[in-house]
């Protein structure tokens, strides 16, 4: 079983523009996130899809692997599935090339239910929300889940509504995936979906068509900080600096 990582980093942020290379710390952001992601036990291989040539040659220097895709697709799952056509692999791991403190036993936890369980196509992460401000924020995306642990529904929202609030958890999903590849490829050729659009989540083209997605609850710590604003930079070079003060 061949488990492929790849990360997705692509120059042209709305928000951000060049994020991958935005310095945290003395290392550029892409560095920080393919360190964390190599030391995961599971994967035989890292891969940086991106759409710039400044990316590859960042990533070459610290002796990574990268390789050029599309400057058109609309999507990082877009970018990691035509990264997937090309390779040797048979579970690709999708891991967000804008969080630089990604840690790499999540990597391991949303692979195995994929190696152990030859039904499973797609898998994810989530962990209980603990700060209750972000019930309502709709950047913290939630998630459901049958009694098997898949996936019921995804959402911006609050869900479930705590009509009762005795034993109330809600889970905030954790945007790592992973796919056979196979299934990848086909899922990128399904048009967008109703919710979809409506809530700007990808993932529910997946249950709209009819799809399972194994979630699992990671017992690993989650440093939920994800570089989009210039602001967000700066807090990911205060928490840098913290790590080197540990």
């Amino acid at each position: 079983m061949r488990v492929i990582g790849v990360i997705p980093a692509r120059y042209h942020s709305t928000r951000l523009e060049g994020k991958p290379l935005k310095d945290i710390n003395g290392k550029p952001m892409v560095q920080w996130v393919y360190e964390g992601v190599i030391k995961s036990k599971i994967l035989d291989d890292v891969i940086v899809a991106t759409d710039d040539e400044r990316i590859i040659d960042i990533v070459k220097s610290f002796n990574g692997k990268a390789v050029m895709t599309s400057k058109e697709h609309a999507s990082g799952t877009d970018r990691v599935a035509e990264v997937a056509e090309s390779i040797d692999a048979d579970i690709i791991v999708n891991i967000q090339g804008d969080e630089p403190f990604v840690n790499p036993g999540m990597i391991d936890e949303v692979a195995k239910p994929l190696i152990d369980d030859p039904e499973i196509m797609m898998g994810t992460l989530m962990h209980p929300i603990k700060n209750e401000a972000d019930y309502d924020n709709p950047n913290v995306v939630k998630v459901v889940c049958d009694k098997s642990g898949f996936a019921l529904y995804f959402s911006r929202s609050l869900i479930p509504y705590p009509r009762h609030r005795e034993g109330f958890v809600a889970y905030e999903h954790i945007g790592i995936y992973s796919y056979r590849k196979d299934f990848l490829l086909m899922l990128r050729n399904l048009e967008q979906t109703y919710l979809e659009k409506i809530e700007s989540l990808e993932q529910l083209r997946v249950l709209e068509n009819g799809y399972k997605i194994k979630v699992v609850e990671t017992k690993q710590e989650y440093i939920p900080l994800s570089v989009d604003t210039a602001e967000d930079l700066e807090k990911a070079r205060i928490f840098a600096k913290s790590l080197k003060e540990r």
